[in-house]
């Protein structure tokens, strides 16, 4: 995804007057083959050129820290900031002028959904800035509701997002003007449902109307309060797991009878375990008996059916053994023993050989 152009050289102050860290207190590293690009030039009316083409060449960034928090910073503006329209921000701007895009939000539980916002915030332009605004624990209790993380949990959450630049802790829960020019704010990005909060129908109408809002999309099916309705509707699946787990039941703030009840219900789901465990082992077990039985009987058939023929080769009817003489001379028939075979035929089911006429 396209980046804003390299820092590795930045001058101590660019052409917009602001003052920026060098490589060593920046977050990213550019890994480019060259020199830094120039500055896209500008036409004469002060529009940038047509500069996606020239931000699609640069390669992206390895991120090497956290983003820097907004009050510890070393970016302080030495110069008017120059007003941008969404259309001149859209063709591009120099490598030293990123459009600076403002995001704000509670981002409790920080999820796929704030993210992907985030990212949507992070492209609007080819070349942005992204600040996130997070709300204190204070203010969202007041105009929202209780979190589930608090305010420093929140705010080391953003500063890992990839497509965060800068974090602002303790974010207005409505931007005034003060608040834009001190952070020199170009656009603020959210979606464009109307925000009814804090006695107002929408807290990004002005916003709208000085024509500094750009509209994002939600992500269905993913949001905080869906995950926190989970939680609450399978709460004692959750708590019996904490309790596996080790913690307490005063930690889970359960009552002691709760607590009994979940650690009977988890040694009866060990108990189930266990002989379904037992059941599953016993069904193997008794397929490869089966198994095996199929093999030996599959063995013994072909066992017997060699060991028939080896016999019939000895006491059948043309048979070796039958022509021994016994008792007479040898070649009399009548000296042989016809009974045996017969008896062998019988027992063989074989059909019995009609006996000469004498």
């Amino acid at each position: 995804m396209p980046r804003s152009g390299p820092r590795s050289e930045e001058p101590a102050a660019g052409s917009d007057g602001w003052s920026r860290p060098l490589l060593g207190a920046s977050r990213r590293e550019w890994h480019s083959p060259g020199p830094p690009a120039p500055p896209s030039p500008r036409l004469s009316s002060g529009s940038p050129v047509n500069a996606k083409s020239h931000f699609s060449e640069l390669q992206s960034p390895t991120l090497t820290a956290p983003a820097p928090f907004a009050d510890e910073t070393s970016c302080q503006c030495q110069a008017p900031h120059e007003k941008l329209t969404i259309a001149q921000a859209r063709l591009g701007t120099p490598v030293d002028r990123p459009v600076r895009v403002y995001a704000d939000g509670i981002f409790d539980l920080f999820h796929a959904g704030h993210a992907r916002a985030l990212m949507q915030a992070k492209t609007l332009f080819p070349n942005s800035y992204l600040l996130v605004g997070v709300c204190s624990d204070d203010l969202t209790h007041k105009f929202k509701g209780f979190t589930v993380m608090n305010e420093t949990e929140r705010y080391e959450a953003l500063r890992h997002c990839r497509y965060v630049d800068e974090v602002i802790r303790d974010a207005p829960w409505t931007l005034t003007p003060e608040f834009l020019e001190k952070h020199k704010i170009d656009f603020v990005a959210h979606d464009d449902i109307p925000y009814s909060s804090a006695g107002s129908d929408d807290v990004y109408k002005h916003i709208k109307e000085a024509g500094m809002f750009v509209p994002t999309q939600r992500t269905e099916g993913i949001s905080t309060s869906d995950i926190i309705t989970r939680i609450v509707r399978d709460y004692d699946v959750y708590a019996r797991r904490n309790l596996q787990r080790g913690y307490t039941a005063k930690e889970l703030n359960v009552s002691f009878i709760s607590e009994k009840k979940y650690r009977f219900q988890n040694h009866v789901d060990k108990m189930k375990e266990k002989v379904k465990n037992v059941e599953e082992k016993s069904k193997e077990f008794v397929y490869k008996v089966e198994e095996k039985s199929h093999d030996l009987i599959q063995k013994w058939e072909e066992k017997s059916r060699e060991f028939i023929g080896n016999f019939l080769e000895l006491f059948g009817p043309d048979g070796a053994w039958c022509h021994v003489p016994w008792g007479g001379q040898e070649g009399n028939s009548s000296d042989e023993m016809p009974w045996f075979t017969s008896i062998v035929h019988i027992h063989l089911k074989l059909p019995l050989r009609a006996s000469p006429v004498t």
